[in-house]
């Protein structure tokens, strides 16, 4: 008889008993104390079964820090800059002329995609959709089809 079958019949036992003595439970706790009390004995001896935790040993040494790049603060990492959700910045702008100056252009390649335009020239790959906005009439309805010799503007 497993433990579990002699809980159910003592528990029909005291069924039966109250049901003969007319009495109700008084209380849901002390109806199943002897289910309480073996659950707990079960828990403590598969503790006292369980091989000793090892002790916690001196702290770990912090991992060295990269050197921050000049004029920005070190990175913080957080749950939402995960590596796989990284996405390359875009490079700096380089200081040039006033604003209002002529706008960057580039000349379509053999083999070009604007996916390798936009991370050649944009820093950022993702950035093929806005390079698609902005030259839509030169390279039409489909932006996966571009010719050598087109000149595309680039977004700022």
């Amino acid at each position: 008889m497993g433990l579990f079958d002699f809980l159910k019949s003592e528990k029909k036992k005291q069924a039966a008993a109250r049901k003969a003595a007319g009495t109700a439970p008084a209380d849901y706790a002390a109806t199943y104390t002897d289910a309480v009390n073996a659950t707990r004995a079960a828990a403590e001896r598969m503790a006292a079964a369980a091989p000793p935790k090892a002790a916690p040993g001196p702290p770990k040494a912090a991992a060295p820090q990269r050197p921050a790049a000049a004029g920005r603060p070190p990175h913080t990492p957080t749950p939402s800059s995960a590596a796989h959700k990284a996405v390359p910045a875009a490079p700096a702008p380089e200081p040039g002329p006033a604003a209002g100056a002529a706008k960057r252009t580039y000349t379509v390649r053999k083999g070009d995609t604007l996916m390798l335009i936009a991370r050649r020239e944009l820093g950022n790959e993702a950035r093929w959709r806005e390079l698609y906005a902005v030259n839509r009439a030169v390279i039409g309805s489909d932006p996966h089809l571009v010719h050598p010799g087109q000149v595309l503007t680039l977004p700022g």
